[in-house]
């Protein structure tokens, strides 16, 4: 008889952990080991369990998806971990790859295609939602430097950036720095308009670019 594929599940909401949970328990071939609630718990959980496959999230406390993808893989260039998130930016979807996530499934079709994306990785393979396999293909990402004539931020600023960056809300970010989402937004702002950018999936590349989402970067 083949051993189920063990799996891990981190995410910082307890009630979409306990969905998952059901959706992947009911499948024969694979059993949730353990839980995670943010991305130091899903090192230290992985760590004490083993599992096969790590189902990560991106924006969560403590330390986030992309940080704790790349600490595992350190540890473990073996360990399969897949993306489970809402962010559909580009940036994202780079950035976790080469941090060394084997796959990346958007939470919105997580009941289509995550158990999938689960048996793939754990084979070896790569598993990418069908936008995103159209992503690499067009060559949508590029290796871009933050340009010289970038104005310099201040220290709050490059708070704001960084958590932006990984995917906290106004309000979220609000309740961490103890202001007002109104302020944030001014901070956000204040920061597009000096580094003369004008999305947010460009705010997300500069702070890659920046070194600000790499493990020591606070």
């Amino acid at each position: 008889m083949v051993s189920p594929i063990r799996v891990l599940l981190a995410d910082d909401h307890a009630m979409f952990r306990a969905g998952l949970r059901a959706l992947l328990d009911g499948e024969p071939d694979m059993e949730v080991v353990g839980e995670a609630g943010d991305g130091e718990e899903a090192l230290e959980r992985a760590a004490e369990l083993g599992p096969d496959v790590v189902v990560m999230d991106i924006s969560m406390p403590r330390m986030n998806g992309l940080d704790a993808t790349r600490v595992l893989h350190e540890r473990d260039p073996n360990l399969c971990i897949v993306i489970l998130t809402q962010h559909a930016e580009e940036v994202y979807l780079f950035a976790v790859l080469q941090a060394g996530a084997m796959g990346y499934v958007m939470k919105r079709s997580a009941e289509d295609d995550l158990m999938d994306a689960i048996r793939v990785v754990h084979q070896g393979e790569v598993y990418l939602y069908p936008k995103a396999v159209r992503m690499v293909l067009d060559g949508v990402v590029r290796s871009e430097e933050p340009s010289s004539h970038k104005a310099a931020l201040s220290e709050r600023e490059l708070e704001v950036l960084k958590l932006t960056a990984e995917g906290y809300t106004n309000q979220e970010i609000g309740e961490q720095l103890f202001l007002s989402p109104k302020t944030i937004d001014t901070y956000r702002h204040r920061i597009m308009v000096k580094l003369d950018l004008t999305r947010r999936a460009e705010l997300v590349r500069y702070a890659l670019d920046s070194g600000l989402l790499t493990p020591g970067s606070e």
